[in-house]
């Protein structure tokens, strides 16, 4: 099992991202959360076996059609976020 948290800067708010985001994560059977960050940017947790998490991670530099993400940060995370995948409030 994997668990890392992700930032996701660029055009990420107002293109459907969380959404996405949340569709996508759960089609991988990842569990964790997504939330706007105040600053512009996206926030998320991924958690689940290895290869689902680094498909995330992957379509995540991408994102949905209308995102233009200039910068996905990764950091490796120990223990697991509570089970399914859920949009939380902008923090």
């Amino acid at each position: 099992m994997k668990t890392v948290t992700v930032r996701i800067e660029g055009r990420v708010q107002g293109v459907y991202y969380r959404a996405w985001t949340e569709q996508t994560a759960r089609r991988l059977n990842l569990d964790g959360w997504v939330r706007n960050r105040r600053d512009g940017g996206v926030e998320a947790v991924f958690s689940g076996p290895e290869a689902q998490v680094d498909e995330m991670l992957r379509r995540c530099a991408e994102g949905p059609p209308d995102a233009n993400v200039t910068s996905v940060t990764v950091t490796d995370e120990s223990g697991a976020p509570p089970s399914g995948f859920s949009v939380l409030p902008t923090h």
